[in-house]
């Protein structure tokens, strides 16, 4: 199994290849396309790398090891600064991806438990919130299954503002 931990600023090359490789295996999961990250440079992907360890955001990943240098999975959690601040911020989940050979075999559950851990502890949100597909049943059974819960808002779907993605939450 994968071991988790924080991306780091170094990890760049290995961002990029997870990156693309999400984008080409799922490309209607995340807002940018495959063709536009391709197009990065290596100073860009280390801008971005570095950014993604950033203040009010932690970077999950899960690599091979020492030996294996390949990012097996992948989950980012941002601080949602609240419009009140007297509220406890609110973290999102979003950039979540498991490589197809190890889907089904609980790295995702241990990269989401992780996330919630890092929510509430790293970055005090006092709950974490995600969007789904409204068509993507089995992802809202894993959020389920997790204690995330439908919170009955929704907005367009980013890449078919015909379909909806819907809020999930779970308190931490």
């Amino acid at each position: 199994m994968p071991r988790v931990r924080r991306l780091r600023a170094d990890d760049w090359l290995l961002l990029k290849n997870i990156r693309l490789e999400m984008l080409a295996d799922t490309p209607m999961a995340y807002v940018e396309n495959l063709d536009a990250a391709r197009r990065q440079t290596d100073t860009q992907w280390q801008q971005r790398a570095a950014s993604m360890c950033g203040d009010g955001n932690v970077t999950l990943v899960a690599d091979g090891g020492k030996d294996d240098r390949r990012l097996y999975g992948l989950m980012r959690v941002v601080l949602k600064h609240p419009q009140d601040p007297g509220l406890a911020p609110v973290a999102m989940l979003i950039s979540v991806y498991v490589a197809p050979e190890h889907r089904g075999l609980g790295l995702a559950d241990e990269l989401l438990n992780a996330a919630c851990r890092v929510a509430g502890e790293s970055l005090g949100a006092d709950r974490l919130e995600l969007g789904v597909h409204e068509d993507n049943a089995r992802a809202q059974a894993f959020y389920s299954r997790h204690g995330f819960e439908l919170t009955g808002a929704s907005r367009p779907y980013p890449q078919d503002p015909a379909k909806l993605e819907l809020v999930m939450e779970r308190l931490l």
